[in-house]
């Protein structure tokens, strides 16, 4: 019995080789499935996002006849951008709805296993704390943005196919957007976006792992205590400047905002030819980002090796 026991207490605590039959059980895969099941949110805030703007793109298929006809005549935005424009808009709510889930559930991840002590229950099986911390870290790193792209691609197709399905019933012109091209350049947005945001979603993971209560306010309050401190000290906004193009310098970095001729373009339909990965995977600004989300990382998991419940 004694062997036995020894045997499953020494992964406990993250230390030494799993035996095979821990291996075989994939507890990566499980753990992972463990978020899924407890935060529902992960994926029915997406779906309803996309149900609601779906709902709201159907009621105006009804005027979309006369606003073909009128489109490139009372309008001096070229008609590839026009009808770009709804699956635009739908890629940005569902990426802004990812945004927000991946922030709220990185700040409860480690906090509420805490809180609601339930912390004790999975300390006492042979999952160690980097398979727990990681399984937490993947959900806005990995399954929340494939999610979201997966959703964002069946919404703009069943919109290409209910606005087709109107306008060949009515007569009108049945051109649409690129579409193909407009999911090449959304699914590298996805991609900019994950790695861009990945210190975000690890700062705030690690704070969901210490803070014993208010983690939005221990989140969000010190960086700005000290954009204000430096301010004041020093009349300078480095520090608010770095926190600012931390959630939003992403796309000067990763795209080429202006054509060959220097004119804007229009952040509604990208072309494939404005794609910039070279100078974005080049960009200090991203590997420092990510050095800092892997320092974060082995906090949080040395962290929750010493963390009791609430």
């Amino acid at each position: 019995m004694n062997t036995q026991s020894n045997a499953v207490s020494e992964p406990l605590g993250g230390q030494g080789i799993a035996p095979p039959a821990l291996t075989a059980t994939r507890p990566m895969y499980w753990s992972v499935r463990r978020e899924l099941w407890e935060n529902r949110s992960i994926y029915i805030a997406p779906l309803a996002a996309a149900a609601v703007y779906l709902l709201g793109y159907s009621i105006s298929l009804f005027w979309i006849p006369r606003a073909m006809r009128d489109m490139g005549v009372t309008h001096s935005t070229p008609l590839i951008v026009e009808l770009a424009m709804p699956y635009a808009h739908a890629g940005m709510l569902l990426g802004a709805t990812a945004f927000l889930v991946g922030i709220f559930y990185s700040l409860d991840a480690l906090h509420s296993e805490r809180r609601e002590r339930s912390i004790l229950f999975w300390k006492s099986l042979p999952v160690s704390d980097l398979t727990t911390v990681l399984s937490k870290a993947i959900i806005p790193l990995v399954v929340l943005p494939l999610l979201v792209f997966a959703i964002t691609v069946t919404l703009q197709f069943i919109m290409r196919m209910l606005s087709a399905s109107v306008l060949l019933v009515t007569g009108a012109s049945t051109a649409g957007p690129p579409l193909l091209e407009m999911q090449l350049v959304l699914l590298y947005e996805v991609i900019v976006l994950t790695l861009w945001h990945a210190p975000l979603y690890v700062w705030m993971l690690l704070v969901s792992g210490w803070a014993r209560r208010a983690t939005f306010l221990w989140a969000v309050l010190p960086p700005l205590a000290i954009a204000a401190l430096e301010y004041i000290a020093f009349h300078t906004s480095y520090f608010g400047s770095m926190l600012h193009g931390r959630l939003s310098g992403f796309d000067e970095i990763a795209f080429d905002l202006k054509d060959k001729n220097g004119i804007p373009i229009d952040p509604h339909f990208i072309p494939l030819a404005q794609l910039a990965p070279e100078r974005f995977l080049s960009s200090p600004s991203l590997w420092l980002g990510l050095l800092f989300a892997a320092i974060c990382l082995a906090a949080a998991v040395r962290l929750r090796r010493y963390q009791g419940p609430l």
